[in-house]
């Protein structure tokens, strides 16, 4: 994988993880003002997620690595984003695609006894396009 630096987010936490992964799913914006993208089209995406806390689980970690990644590879990879439920009342655009991403780690988060946030997903899209999503409210869930 290509070595990035992504751009930080402020946080008040002492601790902050990064983790790297790609998926390959194809999608398309059903609007004719979306040009070429009206039709499907396939990308590898490129994802960094930051996560951050004060409080460690028992073996050291805000989060296991690993855990990380495949609640969104093992979901989206080589599927047809616009088949899922979670893009039935808009297109997956790269916007919409990161907002997702963080509702499903945040949830999954939120599970966990430490409590860690996700305080930033980037979605890069293309070589010469990326998205950076970051919830409104540090710690506010429900962004």
């Amino acid at each position: 994988m290509l070595q990035q630096i992504y751009p930080s987010v402020q946080h008040p936490y002492a601790f902050e993880l990064n983790k790297d992964f790609n998926f390959s799913s194809a999608h398309y914006i059903p609007f004719d003002e979306a040009g070429k993208c009206k039709n499907i089209h396939g990308h590898t995406y490129f994802v960094n997620l930051t996560i951050a806390g004060n409080e460690l689980d028992k073996m050291g970690f805000l989060v296991n690595f690993s855990e990380l990644k495949t609640l969104i590879h093992k979901r989206y990879d080589h599927k047809l984003l616009n088949d899922f439920d979670e893009f039935k009342d808009h297109s997956p655009s790269t916007e919409q695609v990161a907002q997702t991403i963080y509702k499903i780690v945040q949830e999954s988060l939120d599970q966990r006894d430490n409590k860690p946030q996700c305080v930033q997903v980037f979605v890069r899209e293309t070589p010469t396009s990326y998205v950076v999503y970051r919830p409104v409210n540090q710690g506010d869930n429900h962004a």
